[in-house]
């Protein structure tokens, strides 16, 4: 009768569990092989939880899902929000089943704005051992502040009590090793030279993995660490020698003779035909970018992936398998199927359908007349979209049931869509939207801002430079999205939807389908502060790809 109950309880919790209500030598067993195999994770940096989520919901066999968040950290309040309430979450669905009906009561007054903080909902009656324990887990630190970090390394050792083996996972903030973070900051003085504060925040990785040796660590950045310079040096060089070595790098006690005190680092995946080599991954750092576009995700999003492996366990990391590879690649529109249609607005105003669809036709009547005598197609085609004012802006009800890849993202039980409401647009942005949409959709590609016509060129010193020419951006509907980031939060211009008559950019829904987080996955803050939780997170679907390997490692 406790057999069934046992597979969905967590390991953290089975002790409770062995003095209550389990009876006989077999049961012990069984919970105590429940904990053993359980495999503690530490996310640091964590964001909103991506790369925990892909962990987490592993699972090798139905129904068991060895790899249980430990203790998460992020130091932003409204990513912390997020990562709280999903942590909750787990906890709720262990005890309740695969939807907890308390979850979707919360998501549903979310979708209608009724909604309080979830600590509100949460905090008193009968959920409160739950979300107190939610807390344990998710912490809302900085790390770098020697308060804040002795906290995490007390959670740490309550954690590693529990658990065999850890694996640390996360991504240090890549503002700093960013193409256009560096470009933002070369006029800063000192940075050449001295860099920013954030290029050395890896270092908290490498106190963690001197102080508590996990078996396995994933660090994740942008593609832009591998050029990163600081003093003239070689950042990317810099950190894998540092960690290869963490408490050398640490100037503690040389550890060069202790196998269980050293890593060797590996690229996550394979090509068809290689084999796992730290020779050569240090000859060509390119052997650590992921392109997710190839594993899975409707995105072409190519992220650096170290996989740390303690040197005691690197000949099993050798043989093993990398990503998966799909024989069917998901397309934008496979992702997005069965979210409603929505309409954009006007910025800085009350929303007044009728006002909106007014600025449409006269965006309509000056793009039209801005194209060249050859464009006629394309003029017929801008004349010719249809504006409805009873779109609305915002919709909690799906169009229809998610199909295909969609359909991974979507749980049967969960009836109302969340986050998904659009943005206002200036009128002269409008146009160029209108105009953006119809020529990519005409053309099957994307125009440059260098080559649009001069009265939709917006008033910027920089326009003709080139140096932002996709500053405009239609996201085609039969390919991968281009790369989900924080920029979303400032406005959509690279990211406007291809139906020309929504004329709007992504929104928060949207973007986090395109990363692959479930629609029950609530983000929590303003809309800028999810859309920049949702740009910085790592796709659940590739972490738990990243999270298949660590397990045939740790197997």
């Amino acid at each position: 009768m406790c057999l069934p109950l046992i597979r969905d309880i967590s390991a953290d919790r089975l002790p409770a569990l062995i003095t209550s209500t389990i009876r006989g030598p077999q049961l012990l067993t069984v919970v105590r092989r429940r904990i053993e195999n359980s495999i503690g994770i530490i996310d640091i940096f964590a964001g909103p939880g991506g790369l925990g989520e892909g962990f987490s919901s592993f699972e090798p066999n139905a129904g068991y899902r060895p790899f249980r968040i430990g203790v998460s950290a992020e130091m932003e309040q409204s990513a912390h929000a997020t990562l709280r309430l999903r942590a909750f979450y787990r906890l709720l669905r262990e005890r309740e089943g695969n939807m907890p009906k308390q979850y979707l009561a919360y998501l549903q007054a979310a979708a209608a704005g009724k909604a309080l903080p979830p600590e509100s909902h949460f905090a008193d009656g009968p959920l409160r051992t739950l979300w107190e324990e939610a807390a344990q887990e998710a912490l809302n630190l900085k790390l770098g502040e020697p308060e804040h970090n002795s906290a995490l390394y007390e959670r740490i050792n309550e954690v590693r009590q529990r658990h065999e083996r850890l694996v640390l996972i996360g991504g240090p903030p890549c503002q700093a090793y960013s193409v256009v973070g560096r470009a933002r900051q070369r006029n800063v003085k000192g940075f050449r030279t001295r860099g920013d504060h954030r290029h050395f925040l890896y270092r908290e990785y490498l106190e963690i993995l001197s102080r508590f040796t996990p078996d396995v660590f994933i660090m994740e950045n942008v593609k832009g660490i591998l050029s990163s310079t600081v003093g003239g040096r070689n950042m990317f060089a810099s950190i894998r020698e540092d960690l290869m070595d963490p408490g050398q790098a640490l100037g503690k006690a040389s550890s060069a003779s202790v196998a269980s005190h050293r890593y060797v680092l590996l690229p996550i995946h394979l090509e068809s035909g290689s084999s796992r080599c730290p020779e050569r991954a240090a000859g060509d750092p390119k052997e650590f970018v992921i392109r997710c576009e190839n594993h899975g995700v409707p995105q072409a999003r190519h992220r650096v992936i170290i996989m740390g492996v303690r040197a005691d366990h690197a000949d099993r990391a050798l043989g093993v398998a990398g990503l998966h590879i799909p024989d069917v690649h998901p397309r934008l529109t496979d992702a997005l199927s069965g979210l409603p249609t929505l309409r954009s607005g006007l910025s800085r105003r009350a929303d007044v359908p009728n006002e909106w669809a007014s600025a449409m036709e006269r965006q309509k009547k000056r793009v039209s007349s801005a194209l060249s005598r050859g464009s006629t197609s394309l003029r017929n085609r801008i004349l010719s979209i249809p504006v409805d004012p009873a779109l609305p802006r915002g919709s909690i009800t799906y169009a229809a049931e998610p199909t295909g890849f969609a359909a991974q993202l979507w749980h049967r039980d969960q009836q109302v869509v969340v986050n998904h409401e659009t943005r206002g647009h200036m009128e002269s942005d409008l146009g160029r939207y209108l105009f953006c949409a119809s020529y990519a959709m005409e053309h099957g590609r994307c125009l440059p801002l260098t080559e649009f016509p001069e009265v939709l060129k917006p008033e910027h010193a920089n326009t003709d430079s080139g140096d932002f020419a996709d500053r405009f951006r239609v996201q085609l509907p039969n390919r991968p999205s281009s790369t989900i980031t924080s920029h979303l939060s400032k406005d959509g211009h690279a990211f406007i939807h291809w139906d020309a008559s929504q004329c709007r950019s992504l929104t928060v829904r949207e973007a986090a389908r395109l990363q692959t987080f479930s629609d029950d996955y609530l983000f929590l803050g303003n809309r800028t502060q999810q859309f920049v939780q949702v740009g910085n997170a790592v796709p659940p679907i590739i972490a738990r790809q990243i999270a298949k390997v660590v397990w045939s490692i740790l197997d």
